[in-house]
């Protein structure tokens, strides 16, 4: 399976993330409350979306995380629309999807795709306590890039000043997924098209240097 990255430290985190507003009704056999399910696919989504109302008028937003045990963090500028309203307490949803392969059935109708979702519920609450606020960010760079915090320069008490960081608690999820071949209705096996899953997958690239680099600089890792 796909859960791979369920190794990171969970304390504190319940066993189930099931409540009445995250029980999948639509086809719930492909759904998961459980946390290291729900933790692995955080864990290897580089962008998450943000979801919340504004008078009325719903808005979401992407934007990058990064999970600590039971808490996911979000960051950006102090004046943003987003951070400032869900600093408020309103009612966010944060999702993710991490697409795997299309699926391509013999008929229209039940062509499909293999994903691994997440979709978690709650009230974030400001950060405000230096050193939570500080590894908040180390968190995130690291989701992005492992090992990076150590090699660049920490954020400056202005640049800390400038970046608001929220935290929403993981206690309210649930986790969504499909693999497998596709599933035709019975009388159109014999229908003489291509069926199959084309499998799909985020690559890295060889890495492009900044005009400026320091000429003493080491290659970034592979992979990263």
């Amino acid at each position: 399976m796909y859960y791979n990255n369920i190794g990171k430290e969970r304390q504190g985190m319940a066993s189930e993330l099931s409540t009445p507003r995250t029980t999948l009704k639509r086809l719930p056999k492909r759904g998961s409350h459980e946390p290291a399910v729900v933790e692995a696919i955080l864990d290897e989504a580089l962008v998450c979306h943000v979801g919340f109302v504004v008078d009325g008028q719903p808005y979401v937003i992407p934007t990058i995380h990064g999970r600590s045990r039971d808490r996911l963090y979000i960051h950006g500028s102090a004046a943003s629309r987003m951070l400032n309203t869900l600093t408020g307490g309103v009612p966010v949803c944060v999702t993710v999807t991490l697409l795997d392969g299309l699926v391509m059935a013999r008929s229209a109708f039940h062509h499909s795709m293999n994903y691994r979702s997440v979709v978690v519920l709650g009230n974030a609450r400001l950060v405000e306590d230096a050193a939570e606020k500080l590894e908040a960010l180390r968190v995130i760079v690291e989701h992005v890039s492992p090992g990076r915090w150590s090699e660049v320069r920490p954020p400056s008490h202005l640049e800390l000043k400038a970046t608001t960081v929220l935290c929403l608690p993981i206690a309210e999820a649930s986790a969504k997924v499909r693999t497998g071949p596709p599933i035709d209705d019975e009388e159109d096996y014999a229908w003489p098209c291509w069926a199959g899953v084309i499998p799909l997958r985020t690559l890295a690239q060889e890495p492009v240097a900044d005009a400026r680099l320091h000429p003493d600089a080491p290659p970034p890792p592979a992979g990263r």
